[in-house]
Order: structure tokens, then C-alpha cells, then sequence
């Protein structure tokens, strides 16, 4: 089987970088997970703060026996899968082999392709830049969007509209942002209790 072939089956996949970190936005900060980000995005966020994993031809492919064999040398049992856009490809293989060996599966997606693979968690950040396949609001535990410019409260809320009764609303301000628009998330929030606030804490601790 050629390359090309088994990365659209995902047996093999595009690796930016891996690391043992702590995740550092979103329900579970704090909490000490393995991320695997994967090259690719055709979503072109403004602020994206990792732009040189847009380009997937860029970075090595691997197969997915590898990539779980790097994940298992450490402690941690969670994994984040992001990118990139992971969901550009089959996430399938991958999330079968990290759960046979034990870990807890999460995602973090634009959710603008198909949703493919096995997740305990999925957190959907949807992107005005490209609009959401339909099949990620039934998937999403979790809905976090990014607040870059005052439009984006109603942004949040056509989205809220669609997910799952029991996702988890959350609302983060944009890194370059947060002296702009941090005062009036708290004031969104405080009058609309559904929602929650989400920071990066990564940033503040100075956390990779």
C-alpha cells in the first residue's frame, strides 16, 4: 500500500509535533495530557498562533503504531488530538490503537470535515472562516468559541443553538484580544449563565 493511500486511511498521518504538557484551555485544564498535532488546515484562522502547521506537506508522516508507541512513554493517559485541523483525516486507526492501550481520547476541531474517529471528549471551536460539517453537533461535549470581535457573541449562540442539550458552553477570548473584550465576556456570561468563561492558562503560566 502506498503512502498516500494509507494516509487516507489513516494509517499514517501527518505529525507537526508531539509533547507531554498540561492542557492549558477548556474543561479539562489543568490537567496534565499528551498532544498530537497534526499538519494540515485549510481553515485559516487570523490569529491562529500555530500557522506553520497549515502546510501538511511540511511535516513527516508517520504511521499511527509510532505515534501511539511515543505517547505510551509517558505517565499521562490523555491525549489531545489537534492540529492543524485533525479532522482533515481518518482519525480512526489512531483512536482505536490509543484506547487498546489505555488512553482517554479527546479532540480539539474547527469541526469543518467529516467527524471520523473514537472520542471520550470533543471540543468544537467553530471558525467563521469555514463553516462546520453538520456532523460534528451531535459529537461536541463541549463548544468553545473564540471572541475576536463583537459579532462573535451571535456567532456562539447560532452555534449553541445546534449542539447537544448537555455540551458544555464555553467562551475564550482571543490571546491578542483580551484587553478589548475580556470585561465584556464577563458581563455576557454573567447575564447569559449558560455559558462559561474559558482562558488560557498555558499562556499566563508560560506553559509550551
Amino acid at each position: 500500500m502506498d503512502k498516500a493511500k494509507k494516509i487516507k486511511e489513516g494509517l499514517m498521518l501527518p505529525l507537526m509535533e508531539a509533547f507531554y504538557t498540561i492542557q492549558g484551555e477548556g474543561v479539562h485544564s489543568g490537567v496534565p495530557a499528551y498532544f498530537i498535532r497534526l499538519g494540515g488546515c485549510d481553515v485559516g484562522c487570523v490569529w491562529c498562533d500555530v500557522k506553520e502547521s497549515w502546510e501538511a506537506e511540511k511535516w513527516p508522516v508517520i504511521p499511527v503504531e509510532e505515534i501511539v508507541d511515543r505517547a505510551c512513554e509517558f505517565s499521562g493517559r490523555m491525549v489531545v488530538i489537534t492540529g492543524g485541523e485533525p479532522l482533515m483525516y481518518n482519525l480512526g486507526p489512531l483512536t482505536a490503537l490509543l484506547k487498546k492501550k489505555g488512553f482517554a481520547t479527546h479532540i480539539e476541531t474547527s469541526g469543518a470535515h467529516p467527524f471520523s474517529g473514537s472520542f471520550d471528549w470533543v471540543c468544537f471551536s467553530p471558525k467563521k472562516f469555514k463553516v462546520p460539517h453538520p456532523s460534528i453537533y451531535e459529537k461536541a461535549n463541549e463548544l468553545k468559541v473564540v471572541i475576536f470581535h463583537k459579532s462573535d457573541f451571535e456567532f456562539a449562540e447560532k452555534h449553541a443553538s445546534l449542539v447537544q442539550g448537555n455540551c458544555i458552553k464555553s467562551l475564550q477570548p482571543e490571546w491578542s484580544k483580551a484587553n478589548i473584550y475580556t470585561e465584556s465576556i464577563v458581563d455576557y456570561v454573567k447575564s447569559h449563565p449558560d455559558w462559561k468563561i474559558s482562558l488560557q492558562t498555558h499562556k499566563f503560566m508560560d506553559i509550551p
